[in-house]
């Protein structure tokens, strides 16, 4: 009896321990539920708006669903911005900076991660100093370099600016820093100098950072409102962002075409996502904390 009595009681416990463990998965699943509608609501929000008339959506107190249904915003939106046109502009302007900035990143990653050269420390440190500066404190010197290079109202004025980012060398020198040096020995022992190393061994195990990167990039790129304002005054190389900043009038908006041409922008961005977030969350995974 007294060995049964003993054995019973880590049971007790165990199912004592299981139940709180449970409960605590429950309040958290509650938590994320709860933080899921509330990231969710302005997107079921803008859907609702899109389907709506002006004086409906303008209305107060507001009505959550639509009275009379009707898809005139996208007629609408369609007829007062030239979308293709400034779509072209927007993914031009996307891959090349996503281009640009993965090579310099990965370059400039890879040297100060493998790479030994005097002022190395020195030098990261002021990339990484780079990153507290908020970004419009350049937008003067770059327009007057665009401006000098006679690039202004251009795509690649749109782009260049992009392809140098501290954080994309700070996100791939950690990267690399996290691949192991038996690799990197292996290849030397093997006779390759430092560019075939980055090239065939160290680029090749960085994929999924890369990804993640490609997809930050393309975020910021397709989202920048600010600096093509700026860079093409004349307006005839405008991304969407432009376009949908148009929309917005001095005494009042239509906001249904808004929230239609919200939707319209954002589609591109979101199957970049579908296609690499499995890229994306494994390179953030893998190499953002490290180094």
């Amino acid at each position: 009896m007294t060995d049964q009595a003993l054995r019973g009681k880590p049971e007790k416990r165990t199912t004592t321990g299981s139940k709180a463990s449970r409960h605590g998965e429950w309040v958290v699943h509650l938590v994320l539920a709860g933080a899921a509608v509330i990231m969710v609501a302005p997107f079921v929000w803008q859907l609702l708006t899109i389907f709506k008339s002006n004086r409906e959506a303008s209305q107060t107190p507001p009505t959550f669903l639509p009275e009379n249904p009707t898809t005139g915003a996208f007629t609408t939106f369609f007829g007062s911005v030239p979308f293709w046109a400034q779509l072209t502009v927007s993914v031009s302007a996307l891959v090349l900076r996503v281009i640009g900035q993965l090579a310099v990143s990965a370059l400039a990653g890879f040297a100060f991660a493998r790479l030994r050269f005097p002022g190395r420390r020195l030098l990261f440190g002021l990339f990484i100093a780079m990153l507290m500066v908020p970004s419009q404190l350049f937008l003067i010197g770059q327009f007057e370099i665009i401006r000098d290079f006679g690039m202004l109202d251009s795509i690649p004025a749109l782009a260049i600016p992009g392809m140098f980012s501290a954080f994309g060398i700070f996100l791939m020198r950690q990267a690399f820093m996290s691949i192991p040096a038996g690799f990197e020995e292996a290849a030397r022992l093997d006779g390759a100098g430092p560019l075939r190393t980055f090239w065939y061994v160290m680029l090749p195990m960085a994929r999924p950072t890369m990804a993640a990167l490609a997809v930050l990039t393309s975020l910021y790129s397709w989202n920048d409102l600010l600096w093509p304002l700026i860079v093409t005054p004349r307006g005839n190389n405008r991304p969407v962002t432009v376009g949908l900043a148009g929309l917005q009038g001095q005494f009042g908006t239509d906001y249904p075409t808004l929230m239609a041409g919200a939707l319209v922008a954002s589609l591109p961005l979101i199957v970049i996502f579908l296609v690499l977030q499995r890229q994306f969350f494994s390179g953030i995974a893998s190499s953002g904390l490290k180094g």
